[in-house]
């Protein structure tokens, strides 16, 4: 299961750190893979499950910035 599926009761108390957004980073290039892999040998229908954790990660993570204050994000 996904790192961002939290229940309903749980929502909005999580804290957001380094090592959960790696986590969640890490997560989506396993996902991204088996995407792949699954295309790969023609079972398309195989990787819509997956398709949808790996959106819904993005949608997550697109939050979490779009919610962080400019001065705060780190560019390199």
């Amino acid at each position: 299961m996904s790192v961002v599926f939290v229940p309903e009761r749980l929502r909005g108390k999580a804290e957001v750190n380094p090592e959960t957004l790696q986590r969640l980073l890490d997560e989506n290039d396993q996902l991204i893979r088996c995407i792949v892999e699954y295309q790969n040998k023609g079972r398309a229908t195989e990787c819509v499950q997956y398709q949808h954790i790996l959106h819904r990660n993005l949608i997550y993570l697109a939050t979490i910035a779009d919610a962080t204050p400019a001065s705060v994000q780190k560019t390199d």
